[in-house]
Order: structure tokens, then C-alpha cells, then sequence
């Protein structure tokens, strides 16, 4: 999101739908006047009728104030255009309020300026107008589509205009399609919330007022188009890589390797020439530092250096994930940069001096103090049908030998049928029963008479090796009840794809995390084992919440350039590339 978040304008009553009745009388008494005086718009206002019995009506009506009329024929023609003006895109108003706040915010800057034009002259266009035609012209820089703002039909009409009312139509014309188009950067062009229930995010684009009081404000009109879209190192890599990319795509794309054996370092294979030129147009292999058909030397470090950019186990062995992911056509990953930029959108420039990022997509975790990246770790994420949610919030504490109360629908679904079974199967666990704050003997329960749906008790493990959640959570108190902890279950860190939780996320070394997370407050790893050590549990409060970003990113480019994909493990590359297709304009 940029730097607008401006508030929604209100519908007042009486007002015409998306027409300010000021506005509306205006129009009336330029239409019924031919640019008449001031008694024509007092004639076309709404007036108070006497009560009978009262003073005659010539005395007794009060003339509602006369609100000022433009004089110059392009005003009057503007205002004329949007009092009948029919043509406002359907999801121009798609985050800053209804169609009608969207209107009612367009007409009310225009009303405000005596409907002097923003984008033309008596002439054609100015210099701002050009410049906003270019934008839209040029929209597919920022992975949006010129369509969708119909260039090709407002660079005809700014061509063809001949007076001042094909002037007024072009004024208006530009003015919603920039709002339209300014939502667009601000705030992405869907609301994720309603495309992905498990997006909890709810960016906000400006007041459409606000925008076009923005034209003017700013000094260096380019300058003020350029900032609408995120103002990110983030968002600039990726724009660029997206450009590197298309140009390569018209280049010839990237080679195809066909299929065969596994292939491991020292074996021969006739498919290495097509491997190096694949390699090559990537940037990651240098021509003539690998010859022959001997798969080793630097051949194998740059499939290694694919393998790390594409979250690939890294052992320089293509076998069917690696070849899988050689052969993804580089349209395929244009297509994710455009839909990662469109994410992009959706998040705030500024994320905090100090905040953990974890992108569920590459299974890793980050915290950045000061745009540096201080502490890095592997993590694992929720199963595809526990997905975890995308969503920002701030860690409030720590707690060291942690209880784990087991979830209800761990409990019901998973926990239950084992009770049925053996009573005394959650014991070696150290799971106990309770009911309420009772602890209840397992043995004492007809288990087979409670199912998923009448389960009365709660299920909490005790601190220990085997916790569920492992020595040391990182709490931020949602209604998700997702937060960060460490896990008994070790082994799963060494795979590349790590997403086998019930939503929670399980940090690889969650003493140095935390030890990156509470220095400000006087701990280290050291103390916090000990605490560990004592099998106590403790709670540490951080004196300054920290914010934790969530995030779902399947293409980026980092400090140093590289660019890196990772696979839509949660299938929402491909509802959102659905969302954006359905939002074709369908009466520009």
C-alpha cells in the first residue's frame, strides 16, 4: 500500500445516486439556461413550502443559498458532463467505498474548484493529462493491464476532441479512469478477504477527492504517479526482474530439457548442452566453465544455486521435482511476479523498525531490525488443509515450558478415538483430562458414550521433551490461534517442503529466535535455556510489542538481485490469478 489511506465520503440525503444535489441543480439550470445567471440555478434549487394559512408564497418561501456557477463554457460543459455521465467503471470504487461515495467524491472536488478542469485546455490536454495517459498506457510495468483503463479508447477521444463538450467527457473520463487506476497501486485491484477467506488482510485506498486534490498538490506530477504504488525496495526488484523477464520471454524463453534418468554428478548425459544454455539464460551458469558430457564441476553448482533460488532440496541432483521445476516456461513465472506484485499491494510500506516476516510459502522465517536482517531460520507451516492464514499482529510474550491445550478439533478428531480405545493411551503422552479446572482419571470415563459433537473435556499436555509445542512459544494473541513454538519433532527442518502442521508455526532453533527476539529486553539464548532448564514454566512479557507479518510470497528478488520462485503449496497463486481474470471491465 502506498501512502494514501484516505476516508470514504458520506451519501447525504436527497442527494441524486452519486450526484450531490448542489450539483444537480447546477447542471439543471446550465442546461435549462445556456449558461444562464445566477436566477436560473436559484429557480432549479429546492425550496421550503409554507404551511397553509401562512404569508403568501412569494414571501414566505426561503430560497436555499445559490451555490457559486461556473462561467467559462469548458466549466460549465464539466459540469453539465457530471450530472449526465453514465460511464464510471464498475470497480473504480472498488476499495475506497460504493460507486456511489466513488461519484459523490469525484463531482464534490469538481464542485469545490467551480469545475475547472485537471487534464485538459481549451486546446486538448495539459501536461498532467498527457503524463496520466502515459500511465495508463504503460500500466504493464506495474503487472497491471492498460485495458483495464482503456487507453486505447481515451487516447482517441483526447485526439478527436474538437470543443468544449467532447472536452468535458474527456475530463471526466480521465478523472474516474484515474481513481480507478490509482486503487489499482494503492491497494491492489482485488480485496484479498473476499477472494481467500484465509487472507486476513483489508488494504485501503484513498478518497477519490483526495487523489485529485493530490494532482495538484504535488510539485513534480510524475513524481506523485510514481509514488501511488508501493514505495518498497521489495516492490522496486521485483518490478524490474518482471521487465528483465518479459524481455527474455520475447528473447526465445527459456531451453527445455527433456526427460530421462536421475542425474547425478559424475554420470554422462547427452542433455547437458540444453542443460547449460537453461542454466545460462537464468543467469546462473557462466558460459564455457563447464564443457563435455561429464555432469560435475560448475555444471552442478549451478543447478545447486537453481535448486536454493526455487526452494529445492539442494544436493545438484536432478531427479523429477528439480527437472519439473527446470521446465516451468518462463511465462509461468511472469505470471507469478505479476500476481506477487499484485500481493505486494496489499501490504503496508512500512512493516516497523524492528518485526519478524514469515513467508508461509518458503517456509522461513526473518527478523529485521533496522532493514537488516539479524536472525534467520527454517520453519514449518500449516498442511494444505490446515492452511495458515495470512495476517499481521504483535508478539506480546514468551512463555518457556510451555502447557499445550490441546485444540478441540485435535482433540475430538484425533485424541478421542484413541480414548475409546485405551483410556491410558494419552498417559506416555503426558496429556491429562480435565473438566473444567478438575482433573478427571481417564479410566473413570465412558469414553465410547461421547463423539465429536458432545465432548466435554479439555485434553492439556504437561511441559516437557514431548510437548506438542516444545520448550518456548512466541505468543501474539489472535483469533486464529496461530503463533510460533518450538517442536519435538526435529527432523521435519531437513526437508525442503515443510508444511505439515495443523496451522501453528514450528521455528528449527527457537532459543536463538529467541534470543533475537527478546535482547532488547535482556535475554539471550543462554538465559533462556536455563530458564528451559528448570522444567518450570515461565512467562517473559517483551516490554515493546513486535510486530510479526504472516505472508504468502511465491516470487521475489533479493538485496543481491537473485530471484527466487517457490511453489503455490496452497493453491493461491492460482485463486488469485482467477480473481484478477474475472475483473474485466465489461462497459468502459
Amino acid at each position: 500500500m502506498s501512502q494514501f489511506d484516505g476516508g470514504n465520503a458520506t451519501m447525504p440525503r436527497g442527494a441524486r445516486r452519486g450526484v450531490p444535489a448542489t450539483i444537480a441543480g447546477l447542471a439543471l439550470a446550465l442546461l435549462l439556461g445556456a449558461g444562464g445567471g445566477p436566477a436560473f440555478a436559484q429557480s432549479a434549487l429546492p425550496l421550503e413550502t409554507a404551511p397553509a394559512g401562512s404569508a403568501p408564497a412569494d414571501t414566505a418561501r426561503t430560497e436555499a443559498p445559490a451555490a457559486p456557477l461556473p462561467t467559462d463554457p469548458l466549466a460549465m460543459a464539466i459540469a453539465r458532463e457530471l450530472s449526465t455521465n453514465t460511464t464510471v467503471m464498475l470497480d473504480a470504487a472498488f476499495n475506497a467505498g460504493s460507486e456511489d461515495e466513488l461519484e459523490l467524491g469525484i463531482s464534490g472536488f469538481y464542485e469545490g474548484r467551480l469545475f475547472q478542469p485537471l487534464w485538459v485546455t481549451d486546446t486538448g490536454l495539459n501536461p498532467h493529462g498527457e503524463m496520466l495517459l502515459t500511465a495508463f498506457e504503460t500500466a504493464a510495468q506495474h503487472a497491471l493491464d492498460p485495458a483495464d483503463y482503456d487507453a486505447e479508447r481515451l487516447h482517441a477521444m483526447a485526439g478527436k476532441a474538437a470543443g468544449v463538450e467532447d472536452l468535458a467527457a474527456l475530463e471526466v473520463a480521465l478523472s474516474n479512469t484515474f481513481v480507478t487506476y490509482a486503487n489499482h497501486l494503492t491497494a491492489g485491484r482485488v480485496k484479498p478477504n473476499e477472494v481467500n477467506k484465509s487472507l486476513n488482510l483489508f488494504p485501503r485506498a484513498p478518497d477519490p477527492a483526495v487523489l485529485l486534490e493530490f494532482v495538484e498538490s504535488g510539485e513534480d506530477f510524475a513524481l506523485a504517479l510514481d509514488s501511488l504504488s508501493p514505495n518498497t525496495p521489495n516492490y522496486a526488484r521485483l518490478k524490474a526482474a518482471l521487465a528483465d523477464y518479459r524481455t527474455r520471454e520475447k528473447a526465445g524463453g527459456f531451453t527445455v530439457i527433456p526427460d530421462g534418468e536421475t542425474l547425478k554428478p559424475g554420470m554422462t548425459d547427452t542433455r547437458l548442452d540444453a542443460l547449460r544454455a537453461r542454466l545460462a539464460e537464468q543467469d546462473l551458469f557462466t558460459a564455457g566453465t563447464h564443457t563435455g558430457d561429464v555432469y560435475d564441476g560448475a555444471l552442478v553448482q549451478a543447478v545447486e544455486l537453481f535448486q536454493e533460488r526455487h526452494g529445492l532440496a539442494v544436493d545438484g541432483v536432478i531427479g523429477k521435482n528439480t527437472l519439473a521445476e527446470i521446465n516451468v516456461p518462463i511465462s509461468r513465472r511472469i505470471d507469478q511476479m505479476e500476481l506477487n506484485m499484485e500481493r505486494r499491494r496489499w501490504m503496508p510500506d512500512d512493516l516497523g523498525r524492528r518485526y519478524v516476516f514469515v513467508n508461509l510459502a518458503d517456509q522461513n522465517l526473518k527478523v529485521v531490525d533496522n532493514d537488516k536482517t539479524i536472525h534467520t531460520t527454517r520453519v514449518v507451516v500449516g498442511k494444505p488443509y490446515h492452511a495458515t492464514p495470512v495476517f499481521s499482529d504483535q508478539i506480546t510474550y514468551a512463555e518457556v515450558n510451555p502447557y499445550w491445550t490441546v485444540p478441540y478439533s485435535i482433540a475430538t478428531k484425533e485424541y478421542l478415538p484413541m480414548l475409546q480405545a485405551n483410556p491410558g493411551a494419552l498417559a506416555a503422552k503426558g496429556i491429562r483430562v480435565f473438566s473444567g479446572n478438575r482433573e478427571v482419571d481417564p479410566w473413570s470415563v465412558a469414553w465410547g458414550s461421547y463423539s465429536r459433537r458432545s465432548f466435554p473435556f479439555t485434553l492439556r499436555q504437561d511441559p516437557g521433551e514431548n510437548n506438542a509445542l516444545g520448550r518456548i512459544k512466541f505468543m501474539f494473541p489472535n483469533s486464529f490461534n496461530i503463533y510460533i513454538h518450538d517442536t519435538p519433532s526435529k527432523a521435519l527442518f531437513a526437508r525442503a517442503q515443510r508444511s505439515f502442521s495443523h496451522g501453528c508455526i514450528r521455528a528449527e532453533d527457537p532459543f536463538a529466535l529467541g534470543e533475537a527476539l527478546l535482547a532488547p529486553d535482556g535475554w539471550d539464548k543462554r538465559k533462556l535455556e536455563a530458564v528451559r532448564d528448570t522444567r518450570k514454566r515461565r512467562v517473559i512479557k517483551l516490554a515493546n510489542p513486535l510486530p510479526v507479518h504472516l505472508t504468502y510470497l511465491t516470487a521475489w528478488v533479493n538485496k543481491d538481485g537473485s530471484v527466487h520462485f517457490r511453489r503455490d503449496i496452497y493453491e493461491r497463486d492460482k485463486v488469485l490469478a482467477k480473481a484478477v481474470a474475472s475483473l474485466r471491465p465489461t462497459d468502459l
